[in-house]
């Protein structure tokens, strides 16, 4: 190899690893609100037979699995502490996870369903919660922080979930009550939240975003506190064609009594965005088009979810789990966080690979990977070469230290590469492989 190919090869290398330094040092954190309709109780019109716990189970199941969040805020969940556990350890860890956590329910205002928040305890903590307003039902204020490796210097990034379930209904009165649900609020967190990561998440029961109530988030008195429409699309949603895109409720045309009908003509269902996180300002940045409806494809306009046509986003299996669940879509989003997560103060022990043989050659093409513990769920292994790009990628379940990985390199030029190996519960490691 002569000095020209050796300099191009060492500036490609050190580009890699300039841009690998820079992507480690941030995370994503996947944020999902969701109106459960009436989960875990039964009402004169929800009943054990038109909402059973048991399928809303496997509904639910189905929607966390393709959707995997961090952070998970419900409404319409049953007040009682039974079944939170419930939905804790049937849903969420279930199949062997242990990984979420939930707050404790503390209501004040008297209802027979609640906000909760539920929570990737391998990427975050819950610092504090409280109730910002209880008139018609609480408003919950959920503050969490990133476990971040600086934390011992107390320095991390902070996330505030404002959960609220406004009151339904189109009439004056029910407009004037919402409006004064969200300045209750806006006031509580004019006291020690303003300039914070915030996220204003429910069931806000808007048919329009001219409403007073939706006015007093996005323009509200303080511009420290205005929240800001991560898609934004603003406008008269109800019953138009234009905001199909953006409709979260209903998913039913019909309905045995429990959910709602008339099919998809709504956007009730929202997380809104304080400027901090539209702007990145403190550590947390809103990732662009990463909000959508769940499952919502634009065409679903006045129809039902898993009806005609076919769902172009997600499978059939997947629309029947949300015709199943709810009468509401789940809103979803991405947030980036600029900290390294601290995965040896989580996981108590390092996380190493080795690679044999390296380097390896033509003639022996084969590398066994071998890692340092048994690690269940799904690893992401990248092999990635010095112009940063990804030229070969396997996923491998339940890893043990008695049976390292075997990759076939055979295929793969002479040069140096690395290679990268993740999982969702934040494991990361690299290492360098030269192919001869």
């Amino acid at each position: 190899m002569n000095q020209i190919s050796q300099m191009k090869q060492l500036t490609f290398l050190l580009i890699f690893l300039a841009v690998f330094i820079n992507t480690n040092a941030q995370d994503t954190l996947v944020v999902m609100q969701y109106n459960l309709l009436y989960y875990g109780i039964n009402t004169e019109f929800c009943t054990s037979a038109n909402n059973n716990l048991e399928t809303k189970d496997q509904a639910l199941r189905t929607i966390l699995n393709e959707i995997k969040p961090d952070i998970f805020t419900v409404n319409e969940l049953s007040s009682t502490i039974t079944v939170h556990q419930h939905l804790l350890d049937t849903d969420l860890n279930f199949d062997g996870e242990t990984k979420y956590k939930m707050a404790a329910q503390k209501p004040v205002a008297f209802s027979n369903i609640c906000q909760l928040v539920f929570y990737n305890s391998l990427k975050l903590r819950l610092k504090r919660q409280s109730i910002a307003q209880s008139v018609v039902r609480d408003v919950n204020v959920y503050e969490l922080y990133y476990i971040s490796d600086d934390l011992a210097q107390g320095d991390t990034a902070f996330i505030t979930c404002v959960a609220t379930h406004l009151k339904a209904g189109n009439t004056s009165t029910d407009e004037t009550t919402r409006n004064t649900m969200v300045n209750n609020t806006m006031q509580y967190l004019e006291n020690g939240f303003q300039s914070s990561n915030l996220l204003f998440m429910g069931d806000f029961n808007y048919y329009t975003a001219f409403e007073p109530g939706f006015q007093s988030m996005t323009n509200y008195s303080n511009p420290a506190l205005r929240f800001f429409d991560p898609v934004n699309r603003i406008g008269s949603w109800n019953n138009s064609s234009s905001y199909s895109d953006v409709h979260s409720q209903s998913t039913h045309t019909s309905s045995t009594g429990c959910a709602s009908t008339g099919g998809m003509d709504d956007r009730f269902d929202f997380i809104l965005i304080s400027n901090e996180v539209r702007d990145g300002l403190r550590h947390v940045t809103y990732i662009p088009e990463t909000y959508h409806a769940f499952g919502q494809d634009g065409n679903r306009f006045n129809g039902f979810i898993n009806g005609s046509p076919a769902n172009s986003v997600v499978s059939q299996e997947v629309a029947d789990a949300l015709y199943n669940m709810s009468d509401h879509l789940p809103i979803v989003m991405k947030l980036k966080i600029d900290k390294t997560l601290n995965v040896n103060e989580i996981y108590g022990k390092p996380f190493l690979v080795s690679l044999s043989p390296n380097p390896v050659s033509v003639t022996n093409p084969n590398v066994n990977i071998r890692f340092q513990g048994d690690f269940s769920g799904d690893f992401l292994l990248e092999f990635i070469n010095l112009k940063g790009m990804v030229v070969c990628k396997e996923t491998f379940s339940n890893i043990s230290v008695n049976q390292p990985v075997n990759i076939d390199l055979s295929k793969f030029k002479s040069g140096i590469y690395f290679l990268k190996v993740s999982n969702e519960k934040g494991f990361v490691h690299t290492e360098k492989i030269i192919v001869i």
